[in-house]
């Protein structure tokens, strides 16, 4: 077997999932070289080399590539902070050796108003209407809340809220959700017109999918449908999150979503990929995953709710382990620009988080649950791990914001640990991954229990049913 050496820059259990598929390789022996956020348990065990780097820093990050730039292949990255600030620029000038992600210039995820005038340069169609509200063009809050409000107004006050700079998924706010007068609405908006500009976009009503794709730069190839669940607390309450699970059906499109929205969806990414291409010179700059999508199944077609240029976490974990084709060879044909196809197989999954007690505002919502006791101690994967032995492949455990002291691991302050189940269907690959979940012990951490539940997939499937009844 061939000898591969890949530096991944490790965030949490995303880049866990990637370390897992890559170590995972029938055609490569990989040796991997990890700089992590934190001592994560799987990377120091797996680790040829591993090295703690809690900013991520990329200066820091690439010392690490130039010391080990013999033994190394390429550099893969999955967080949205290095890659914004340029890693991939930095490292492949200073080093040469090839990255995987987008470069610094065309990093989509930085600005919202970007990506919305992008959009209307290529798709406008699929743009919810929208204004942007720079502080620099009003001189006081009283002139921007006349200015919002006189928008609220064309909108019918049915508005979603949302910071120009990334904000880790829980920067926005909507109309019905987060706030449920005017008063509320402008607060939220003033928690970021203070710091940088503020999209208020009307808010669309249907059912949301999130899609990727691998990228060479010159080709997009678009993976499987997946859903993910943000809010914090089982049926949907309690604050937006990262993303507290996601799911995926054995088919390529979600089960309320039918094979002509699927074409659709090709089509607008295909679309919207293609338009940016043309104005960029460089067609290696959009390598890795430009467009993670987030779109909107409104019965009257597609809207996109917003792009990021990373796998989205955590929807990948959804998907890296279905893959049929050698994940090593897929990141040699992004690298080389040969990558045409990536082959599936047709299992469904579901992924739960586990989460700290203050995540989400658990500890106070639910004080009475919580055991106290547990708080701070250490997290026990062990009996997680060992149901490997009832189902093979069927489950992966993922540690994620978690890191080793003195032997013992200890959940740190966001998602801790994600549990992946496979199967032929949705309930069973559910069922897989709450088993494991319940598994894990120590530390007070909590999960929804309802992700990929057969009522929210119900409830989605009736109400894409009435949306296309309206047209």
């Amino acid at each position: 077997m061939e000898r591969i050496g890949v530096l991944l820059v490790s965030y949490g259990a995303r880049e866990v999932a990637m370390a897992d598929a890559l170590l995972k390789s029938p055609n490569h022996k990989v040796e991997l070289y990890i700089a992590d956020k934190q001592c994560n348990p799987f990377n120091a065990k797996y680790a040829t080399k591993h090295t703690v780097i809690p900013s991520l820093n990329i200066a820091e990050v690439c010392k690490f590539a130039m010391a080990n730039k013999d033994n190394l292949d390429f550099v893969l990255v999955g967080s949205e902070s290095p890659i914004i600030k340029g890693i991939r620029d930095l490292i492949e000038t200073e080093t040469g050796i090839p990255v995987i992600c987008p470069k610094k210039a065309y990093a989509i995820e930085e600005s919202k108003v970007t990506q919305r005038i992008l959009f209307e340069e290529i798709a406008p169609e699929a743009n919810p209407r929208f204004k942007v509200f720079d502080p620099a063009e009003y001189k006081t809050k009283a002139d921007a809340k006349v200015a919002v409000y006189k928008w609220l107004d064309e909108l019918d006050n049915q508005a979603v809220v949302k910071p120009d700079k990334p904000a880790l998924g829980k920067g926005v706010g909507v109309w019905g959700d987060h706030f449920a007068n005017r008063e509320q609405l402008f607060e939220h908006f003033l928690s970021s017109f203070e710091a940088s500009s503020v999209i208020i976009e009307e808010k669309v009503p249907g059912e949301e999918s999130s899609c990727m794709g691998f990228c060479d730069g010159k080709h997009f190839i678009l993976l499987p449908d997946t859903r993910d669940y943000k809010r914090a607390f089982d049926d949907d309450r309690g604050p937006n999150t990262g993303g507290m699970g996601s799911y995926k059906d054995t088919k390529d499109y979600l089960p309320f979503l039918t094979a002509t929205d699927r074409k659709a969806e090709l089509a607008l990414a295909q679309k919207i990929f293609e338009g940016w291409k043309k104005k960029i010179p460089d067609d290696t700059a959009l390598r890795g995953v430009p467009l993670y999508l987030a779109f909107m199944h409104t019965g009257k077609g597609i809207k996109i709710l917003e792009i990021n240029s990373r796998p989205g976490d955590p929807e990948i974990m959804n998907l890296l382990p279905i893959i049929k084709d050698d994940f090593v060879d897929i990141c040699l044909r992004m690298v080389d620009g040969t990558l045409k196809d990536v082959a599936m197989e047709k299992s469904a999954t579901v992924l739960t988080y586990k989460v700290p007690p203050d995540y989400g505002g658990y500890s106070e919502v639910y004080a009475d649950k919580l055991d106290k006791a547990a708080v701070g101690t250490p997290v026990d994967l062990t009996k997680a791990e060992a149901l490997s032995k009832k189902y093979g492949d069927k489950i992966r455990i993922y540690p994620g914001s978690m890191e080793v002291r003195g032997g013992k691991n200890y959940a740190l302050k966001s998602r801790a640990v994600g549990i992946l189940g496979i199967g032929e269907s949705i309930e069973e690959a559910r069922q897989i991954s709450q088993e494991g979940a319940k598994a894990i012990t120590g530390g007070a951490l909590w999960n929804r229990t309802d992700v990929a539940a057969k009522k929210h997939i119900t409830k989605s499937a009736t109400n894409m049913e009435k949306l296309r009844c309206k047209t």
